[in-house]
């Protein structure tokens, strides 16, 4: 078994920055924190996956294994099932026979999973240092600050949360808390509409992007209407009557894959390739989006190629991992990364055979490893602010 297939077959060209070891270095012209890790390690060890099967043979039912679409390869050949964040902690909360739920994704996913889930399972993360950059760019302080800044403006009151589904526990119990609501990139805009019914303004949780792009692409507000709060500078960076004014107050946040896309990655592409469609995830910039011809979730994206006509043309703006696997999917469609440099989720990444056979073969030998627990009132809110998700029009 192989975890790559030749990168000319998606157009992609290794800079000397994509060949530096994963997650060592960052591309000075992405926004800032955005790491290109490069190219995946050589393929596992082949005995890994005969380890694989038979630890999760020996576990049987008693283990399920959930698969984000961003995940490589070598790891969602062996995953129950694939998704994205949302639909794979509900499918864990859809098998409650499973006593280990392991999550093959990042951190905040597996929080959400174990709120979701019964105290008597056990998500289970293989490798802790999974983390989401977009998420830890929003802490606990930082937004109970913001908070703070918006009371003394006044404008606290009549301002509602909405935080992305890319957050940690922390931040959707305070969401929760604030009578807000949890959003997936399939549902922001529903989210929002609600939003504005309950108040004047929203606090949009921790994607500057994802909110930008909702309020002014599918709500038809304004560029001007929408400020963006900085937890690094004092009152955010914002004057009173800033804040005051504004319909959507933004967070400083941003994923580090997507925000590598840009205006010059479309224009090479249409050059490049006549006719191409440019497809891409709600997470890219607003001027990306703006030029791009469809935009969606990844869920959207990955329908959006199983609908598309033979011979079409695709460039797709979002994770590489899932881009490489829509092509091998449909090799009668050219479909190409919208980026001509690699880059893949590093931190995605860190979940990889090795992680996963150690994971499956502890469990099987009865050591409960890596296991992710929210505690019980930051579990409380977050699921008040899910729930409520659940409950949009």
């Amino acid at each position: 078994m192989t975890t790559t297939e030749p990168l000319d077959v998606l157009d992609v060209q290794p800079t000397p920055l994509a060949l530096l070891l994963l997650g060592r270095e960052s591309d000075p012209r992405s926004e800032r924190g955005v790491d290109c890790p490069g190219d995946l390690p050589a393929a596992s060890d082949p005995d890994l996956v005969e380890r694989a099967r038979a630890a999760k043979a020996r576990l049987g039912s008693k283990v399920f294994i959930l698969g984000h679409h961003y995940q490589r390869d070598e790891v969602i050949e062996f995953a129950d099932v694939t998704g994205d964040s949302f639909k794979l902690a509900r499918d864990a909360a859809a098998r409650p026979e499973a006593e280990y739920i392991v999550f093959c994704g990042v951190h905040f996913m597996a929080e959400s999973a174990d709120i979701l889930t019964s105290g008597d399972q056990a998500v289970i993360l293989p490798d802790l240092a999974a983390g989401c950059s977009m998420a830890d760019m929003a802490t606990a302080e930082q937004v109970a600050e913001c908070w703070d800044v918006l009371t003394e403006a006044g404008v606290a009151g009549t301002t509602v949360p909405v935080s992305y589904m890319n957050s940690s526990a922390d931040i959707k119990a305070f969401t929760g808390r604030h009578g807000g609501t949890i959003c997936t990139s399939s549902n922001a805009e529903r989210a929002l509409e609600w939003a504005f019914s309950q108040g004047e303004k929203v606090l949009f949780l921790p994607d500057q992007h994802l909110g930008r792009n909702t309020a002014v692409r599918d709500l038809g507000l304004s560029l001007d209407d929408c400020v963006l709060y900085n937890p690094h500078k004092p009152n955010g960076g914002l004057t009173v009557q800033q804040l005051r004014d504004a319909k959507m107050i933004l967070w400083r946040g941003h994923c580090s894959v997507h925000g590598r896309f840009s205006i010059e990655s479309v224009e090479d592409v249409r050059a490049r390739i006549p006719g191409v469609n440019v497809l891409v995830h709600p997470e890219c910039k607003h001027e990306v989006v703006s030029a791009a011809d469809y935009v969606g979730s990844t869920e959207y994206i990955i329908k959006a190629l199983d609908a598309a006509p033979a011979g079409s043309a695709w460039a797709i703006g979002t994770e590489l991992n899932l881009v490489r696997r829509l092509a091998k999917a449909h090799p009668d469609k050219q479909v190409v990364f919208l980026d001509k440099t690699v880059c893949f989720c590093s931190t995605m990444n860190r979940i990889d055979l090795p992680h996963l056979v150690w994971t499956l073969e502890s469990l099987a030998d009865g050591k409960l490893v890596n296991r992710i627990q929210v505690d019980e009132e930051t579990e409380r809110y977050a699921k008040l602010a899910l729930e409520q998700m659940l409950a949009l029009p």
